[in-house]
């Protein structure tokens, strides 16, 4: 679909431009490695209609600490149509937003994605229209850069799209979870979206290959869980009374010798869920090498298995400003395939 311009568009008015300075002769000036930016004037769009102050201008200078962008509202430096304002108020679409001179951090080079896993990235996707677009992710590849990693989907598109003015994740994906993540491209979107997903409208459908023989009766798994750290400062969730409280749905969809594949529906959202829930009904998922042990996953990697047979199949939605309901499916990669393809000659039958 043709991408509609919004009729306003942010414009900075005489911008200074930025410099670097140190401490050599200039007890108030930034070290070496900080970029001093100078007075700005926003003007408010109309993705921005109804944002918070403070939140606006948390986008606007990224980098830039909440302490200091909480300091210049407090001190009246930043200015609305000329007029102080708290950091509650909400800004409306024509404001004129003065921004203060602050201090940023030098951000260090970042290693770009290259026109392949660009390529790749947007070949990824299933749907798009003026307001989000919906990737399947490949496995192997995290939802953002960070913890060691350059760059992560967000970023490869962010490259892919650089007159883009607004692309940010809904939500995530573990790492090694292939499968369907929504970005929102205009932040009136997002706020949609994300409200959706409290509200528990938006349903998500998971495929998983799990050790073992899926029990009928086990059509949902309600324990609590809680995350924690291991000694090298891994996260890890386990099953904690003192935990969040925690809903996955589950329906077999086919059963093999030593596995069974099935449709998992996660209600709540908690990190690692439907990795914690299936291994704690007894059927770890298939090359998971945090909750499954060490012998399943030996005999998983005997079969050629190589990534973490966990992918979120499908979407059911609704559009953000026309309200069409949509339901997206995201197929397997060749890796989930492949096992499949194995197992299948050693069907045990469905019950």
């Amino acid at each position: 679909m043709s991408r509609k311009s919004a009729s306003k568009k942010p414009a900075r008015v005489r911008p200074e431009k930025p410099v670097k300075t140190s401490k050599a002769g200039n007890e108030s000036a930034a070290v070496l490695g900080e970029v001093r930016q100078g007075v700005q004037w926003v003007t408010v769009d109309e993705d921005n209609e109804g944002q918070r102050v403070d939140n606006f201008l948390l986008a606007q200078l990224r980098g830039v600490p909440k302490s200091i962008i909480y300091r210049v509202i407090r001190k009246g430096e930043v200015r609305v149509n000329k007029g102080r304002v708290k950091p509650d108020a909400r800004v409306k679409a024509g404001d004129q937003v003065r921004i203060p001179p602050v201090t940023r951090k030098e951000k260090p080079e970042q290693v770009a994605p290259g026109s392949r896993v660009q390529g790749v990235m947007e070949s990824a996707i299933v749907f798009e229209n003026d307001q989000m677009l919906v990737v399947n992710k490949p496995s192997g590849i995290a939802v953002h850069g960070g913890s060691g990693l350059s760059f992560g989907l967000i970023e490869v598109l962010r490259s892919a799209r650089p007159s883009a003015k607004f692309l940010e994740l809904v939500h995530r994906l573990d790492r090694d979870t292939s499968g369907l993540v929504m970005v929102a491209k205009k932040r009136s979107a997002l706020r949609y979206l994300q409200d959706e997903l409290r509200q528990k409208r938006i349903r998500k459908h998971y495929h998983a290959l799990v050790a073992g023989d899926w029990p009928v009766s086990v059509d949902r798994v309600d324990v609590p869980l809680l995350r924690y750290e291991m000694p090298n400062g891994e996260r890890r969730v386990k099953v904690d009374d003192s935990g969040k409280a925690s809903l996955t749905t589950f329906r077999c969809l086919e059963r093999y010798a030593g596995y069974s594949l099935v449709e998992a529906s996660p209600i709540t959202g908690r990190t690692h869920q439907i990795r914690v829930h299936s291994a704690w009904a007894g059927h770890p998922i298939a090359g998971d090498d945090k909750y499954m042990d060490d012998v399943s996953l030996k005999a998983f990697r005997s079969i050629g298995g190589q990534r973490l047979m966990l992918h979120a199949r499908a979407l059911e939605f609704t559009l953000p400003v026309s309200g069409e309901a949509m339901r997206l499916e995201a197929p397997y990669d060749d890796a989930f395939n492949d096992v499949l393809r194995k197992l299948s000659g050693r069907l045990k039958g469905s019950d």
